[in-house]
């Protein structure tokens, strides 16, 4: 059994992408689950954001965000975002 877990930093709060397999003594995979929170820095809670069972799941996760930044994260966690219209 392994767990990766990959930090950014923001300002208010941190993304965590945690990663975790098994693999048989065969070497086949037996389990697997990516999952991405959000925590706080003043607290420490950790709130689940996004939880998948594909293998390669967090390897993209990662990279959409080292990628796209808050852009990313915000569509993960399924915002809809405006932008302000001066009128």
């Amino acid at each position: 059994m392994a767990t990766t877990i990959t930090q950014f930093q923001g300002l208010t709060f941190s993304i965590l992408v945690e990663e975790f397999h098994d693999k048989g003594t065969d070497g086949r995979l037996n389990c697997y689950l990516a999952s991405i929170y959000t925590q706080d820095k003043a607290t420490a809670v950790r709130h689940l954001v996004r939880r998948s069972r594909l293998p390669g799941a967090a390897s993209a996760m990662k990279r959409e965000i080292e990628r796209e930044g808050i852009k990313a994260f915000h569509r993960l966690r399924g915002e809809k975002r405006h932008d302000r219209v001066d009128g």
